[in-house]
């Protein structure tokens, strides 16, 4: 889809002024008194996200008041990116030139929010198109939004057009396009080549699993491992979910498109790094040859894993494959999985889990959470909490013992497979948004990106 952007020699543009309710009485008393009147008849108060359109002398939409708290949080970034399919069609400007941060905040928002998912029908409207503010970063603009949109894209798509084969088809298109390096690890050759947990999972589909690697970058640059869950439908295996479980886990690839999406972002700014991105990409189906209930597999990483629960599969997957991550040393490892119902019970479906082996690392995530508006929230890698994933016949069970702190087990047993002394960043993400709102319809959400990768901007010196 085009990004909903015009250039600054655009005609026929509508004006854009942002207003917080202090500010509003000084600004109604400075204006004529037919705007007075019609701001006041139409009830405009300055609430955040609240919109009253201006007409002209020809009675055709002139001018947009917007309320805004002013603090550059979430809040109003979510109230900006309702903007594009809440004014009427046209092009608009900001009345008011912000500085260079606040002018590519507003200008990313505004694109995010133009997105609409139209595989499968034309979208209701075309979206509002913005002129570029002046200070903004247009090429920052520009990867967040086609990062947004792929991410989207590949997580709305249901799982009959978004299988294992067309997910490795959508990396390797990808990678064709960033000029980087694809191989894909198909069916019985996981085994020869080290996965079994994740062949494990995905053997009984029609539907072969493999693992997906993308490289690219400098051999002298230090290397970055991003990796995503790509569980391209999830029945819960013979341990079967049940209708309502069920319905939503065409998203379960979730983590596999925000890690193509990241992909996306540091390869477009050149970040100065050495990116392995590895994804496994599974159906967990119920068929004749379905991992069962306390198997035991050995991982590439040779310890044994016993399966307590069938539909705890993204955590095995992605064990194979941070195994593979931390076998080249990297200098830092992300996660990004649709991992637990428990981190969605403790932090709710807009708050993603942060799970994070170095102080250090965590603390510049959050930092960029807070400024990029992209929250989520650390959770603890409690380690009295490991000896519930301990097993009476295998190295450890791929589930605790009791029904408490799922999110926090689930992250302790994907950390015995990072390598010792890695930095390690695990996102638990929904990647969904239960109902519509500005900017964010119902449906596929990205979660976490803008922060991540502004992160690593700054880690990396991006």
């Amino acid at each position: 889809m085009p990004l909903p952007f015009r250039p600054r020699s655009a005609a026929s543009t509508r004006p854009i002024l942002l207003l917080t309710k202090s500010e509003l009485p000084g600004w109604l008393k400075g204006a004529n008194a037919a705007v007075r009147r019609w701001a006041r008849g139409n009830g405009f108060a300055a609430k955040p996200g609240e919109i009253c359109v201006l007409p002209g002398r020809d009675g055709a939409p002139s001018r947009v008041l917007v309320g805004a708290l002013g603090n550059q949080g979430p809040e109003d970034f979510w109230h900006v990116a309702g903007l594009p399919l809440r004014l009427p069609e046209g092009s608009y400007r900001l009345e008011s030139e912000p500085q260079a941060g606040p002018a590519t905040r507003f200008a990313t928002a505004w694109g995010i929010g133009s997105y609409a998912f139209d595989r499968y029908r034309k979208a209701p409207r075309p979206p509002a198109h913005l002129v570029w503010p002046r200070q903004a970063d247009r090429a920052a603009v520009e990867r967040a939004c086609r990062a947004n949109d792929l991410v989207r894209d590949l997580i709305n798509t249901p799982a009959e057009d978004m299988g294992p084969p067309e997910l490795a088809a959508a990396a390797e298109r990808l990678a064709r396009e960033l000029r980087m390096e694809a191989n894909v690890i198909v069916g019985d050759a996981l085994l020869k080549k080290g996965f079994p947990l994740v062949h494990a999972v995905g053997r009984a589909s029609a539907r072969a699993p493999r693992l997906i690697e993308l490289r690219w970058g400098r051999a002298e640059h230090p290397m970055l491992a991003v990796l995503g869950k790509g569980v391209c439908f999830d029945t819960g295996g013979l341990d079967l979910k049940n209708d309502a479980g069920m319905k939503l886990m065409k998203k379960d690839m979730g983590g596999a498109a925000h890690a193509l999406g990241l992909a996306r972002m540091i390869v477009e700014a050149k970040l100065p790094v050495r990116l392995r991105v590895l994804v496994p990409a599974v159906e967990n189906s119920v068929s004749g040859n379905s991992l069962r209930p306390l198997d035991v597999i050995r991982s590439r990483k040779g310890l044994t894993v016993e399966i307590g629960n069938t539909d705890a599969e993204g955590r095995l997957i992605l064990a194979d494959a941070l195994t593979a991550a931390s076998e080249e040393k990297p200098e830092l490892i992300v996660d990004f999985a649709t991992l637990t119902g428990a981190a969605r019970v403790a932090l709710g479906p807009d708050l993603p889990s942060l799970f994070c082996n170095d102080d250090g690392l965590a603390n510049e995530l959050l930092r960029y959470a807070e400024s990029e508006a992209d929250p989520f929230w650390r959770m603890p890698l409690w380690r009295p909490y490991r000896a519930r994933l301990d097993s009476r016949v295998a190295d450890l069970n791929n589930v605790s013992d009791g029904p408490f702190a799922g999110a926090v087990t689930a992250a302790l047993f994907m950390q015995e497979f990072v390598g010792a002394g890695i930095p390690w960043a695990h996102f638990d993400i929904y990647a969904w948004s239960p109902s519509t709102r500005p900017g964010r319809p119902e449906g596929a959400e990205t979660q976490t990106l803008r922060a991540v990768f502004a992160a690593l901007a700054q880690r990396f010196g991006g």
